[in-house]
């Protein structure tokens, strides 16, 4: 299995002082520390996180039959724990302490990894709350001795614009915006959208979709039945009535009126503009104003995040922006980030964090609450130092 890391008097002293160093930061602009507990339900993680963040984690039963997990990241632990306290926003919280993810096929790789964030919540001025938690990062990662670095932004929310603007049956429209950070899949997605992806099943599966809803499972509950598949099999993980869900989901597909060609070609075009922050700023909107399709609030935004980094100091140089950009937890949903520097080996990342504004109400809370957060990766900052020069 993947290696725990063991830390020695000298080492556990530097972890400490940086941490510390970075927990102040987040203290003098008024956010509160927590610590969540360890271990967690296992079906949050498995439902809410993004696919590679669920093949990693770790899940065991305790005597009572319950099924838990050791926390993969911090996030969710600290949302559950502030609607266990009566959710009353704004509230600023910072945490650090153990996560813990398996590293498939790097037995090398520690499974254990400290981090440092914050979340912020409840903030109505997403543009505000999204700005102070990308300068928190920035300082934190400053404070802890790191200045080497450069900073990756998107906005998930800046696709779902894109996608609200354009002519695309509502069905599609959310299933595009579900998947946005599954790249591989999202392009396989977009192709069968187009009418241009494998068509094997069609005629059934649209035959099915002039259905209505009663009648279209009752058609593939037979043909399951038929089969002999029942609720106790399963294929590929997926019970029955799950499999006839997605079956029932496809052949809506299949009715649908398919996507045109000129709207994959704008949104291939959009989501291929990567690169300096500042040029594929231009770009975007030279590619919205051509298309007559307004995306003058996300890219306001985007606009607004630069110029803080650069009021911080961040090198123009040292931005960058991509628009497939879409990290791997599937709760995000606006402006997302990430730190990267260099370690022994290369290219670290060494923080990340972004909008997650339907986790909340997800997890139980009675409606939709604005938060932003983001984490820093304890170790690999200390790498980065002594990569860098900055700790001999």
């Amino acid at each position: 299995m993947a290696a725990l890391p063991d830390y020695d008097s000298d080492q556990l002293d530097i972890l400490s002082a940086q941490s510390g160093a970075t927990l102040g930061v987040f203290a003098g602009k008024g956010y509160a520390r927590v610590e969540p507990a360890i271990l967690q339900p296992a079906e949050l993680f498995l439902d809410r996180s993004g696919e590679e963040i669920r093949r990693r984690t770790f899940v065991l039963t305790d005597p009572g039959g319950r099924e838990l997990c050791l926390r993969p990241d911090l996030t969710i632990p600290v949302c559950r724990m502030f609607l266990a306290g009566g959710g009353k926003v704004p509230a600023r919280l910072a945490y650090h302490g153990p996560a813990f993810r398996f590293q498939p096929g790097e037995a090398e790789r520690p499974a254990q990894f400290l981090q440092t964030g914050v979340e912020c919540l409840g903030v109505e001025s997403r543009d505000d709350a999204d700005i102070e938690v990308l300068s928190l990062c920035v300082e934190g990662i400053r404070a802890a001795g790191l200045k080497d670095f450069s900073v990756k932004i998107g906005d998930v929310g800046l696709f779902a614009g894109l996608i609200d603007a354009l002519d695309i049956p509502p069905l599609w429209r959310g299933r595009l915006k579900r998947h946005f950070w599954r790249p591989q899949y999202f392009s396989e997605l977009l192709e069968r959208l187009s009418g241009n992806g494998p068509k094997p099943t069609q005629a059934y599966l649209a035959h099915l979709g002039q259905l209505g809803p009663t009648e279209s499972r009752a058609a593939l509950e037979g043909l399951m039945d038929y089969l002999g598949a029942t609720q106790a099999k399963t294929s590929g993980g997926r019970t029955r009535d799950e499999i006839i869900d997605r079956l029932i989901e496809q052949a809506a597909e299949a009715a649908a009126v398919h996507l045109d060609q000129k709207s994959v070609a704008f949104i291939e075009q959009v989501l291929s503009v990567s690169g300096s922050a500042k040029e594929s700023l231009a770009s975007l909107r030279a590619l919205s104003s051509e298309a007559k399709i307004s995306l003058d609030a996300p890219l306001a935004a985007m606009e607004r995040r630069i110029n803080a980094l650069e009021k911080l100091g961040v090198d123009k140089a040292n931005t960058s922006f991509a628009a497939r950009f879409g990290r791997n937890m599937e709760y995000y949903t606006g402006f997302v980030f990430e730190l990267w520097s260099k370690d022994s080996e290369g290219d670290v990342q060494i923080a990340g964090g972004g909008r997650y504004d339907t986790l909340l109400k997800i997890l139980g809370a009675t409606r939709d609450i604005p938060a932003v957060g983001c984490a820093i990766r304890t170790e690999r900052v200390l790498a980065a130092r002594r990569a860098t020069g900055a700790l001999s």
